[in-house]
């Protein structure tokens, strides 16, 4: 009997355990939504799924499916295509931002060490799968989730690294001594 058991292959506590995943996916929202037929309605799942690595990569996908795990294996992939870097200081952005995508508007500031991550429903997830640890957010004029991410990957997209400003010099270093005049 153990002889035949054995025959099938491996069971499924037997197998390698898989490598960890490269990314964090989480799914944000899942609506249900219906387009009407001859016959009636047909219904299918839209899946709302933001993607990062807990550094400085995120990206958010959105997908239709004919069930829920189709839809959110389709937003995953569409997600890790659209992967955007985004720049970070001392646990945080560079800059204030503020944009416009669709009717969703986000404002995103920089915050003083010890803050957190005050924002609410999806600025809040898309922020946690980055490394970003202080942020102040609101979201404004819609309540539109797809259009907030969108929004907020967009703001985040936007931002210039503190060494790209037109304003910034670089701290001088011991090794950049001027040369000493010459003697004539």
């Amino acid at each position: 009997m153990a002889d035949a058991q054995n025959s099938r292959g491996p069971r499924r506590r037997e197998q390698a355990p898989q490598e960890p995943k490269q990314f964090e996916e989480v799914v944000i929202n899942i609506d249900r939504v219906s387009r009407v037929v001859k016959g009636g309605r047909r219904f299918r799942f839209k899946a709302l799924v933001v993607v990062g690595d807990r550094k400085n990569k995120v990206g958010v996908g959105v997908a239709k499916g004919a069930d829920v795990q189709v839809a959110i294996a389709k937003a995953t992939d569409v997600a890790k295509k659209n992967m955007i870097v985004i720049p970070i200081v001392n646990d945080t952005i560079p800059h204030e931002n503020e944009v416009k995508f669709s009717g969703a508007q986000v404002l995103l500031k920089p915050a003083a060490p010890g803050t957190g991550i005050i924002a609410g429903g999806v600025v809040r997830t898309i922020i946690g799968v980055t490394s970003i640890r202080n942020l102040l957010s609101k979201s404004l004029n819609s309540t539109n989730k797809v259009n907030i991410a969108y929004a907020t990957v967009e703001a985040l997209r936007s931002l210039v690294p503190k060494e790209e400003w037109l304003t910034y010099k670089a701290p001088a270093t011991k090794s950049a001594k001027k040369p000493a005049a010459e003697v004539k």
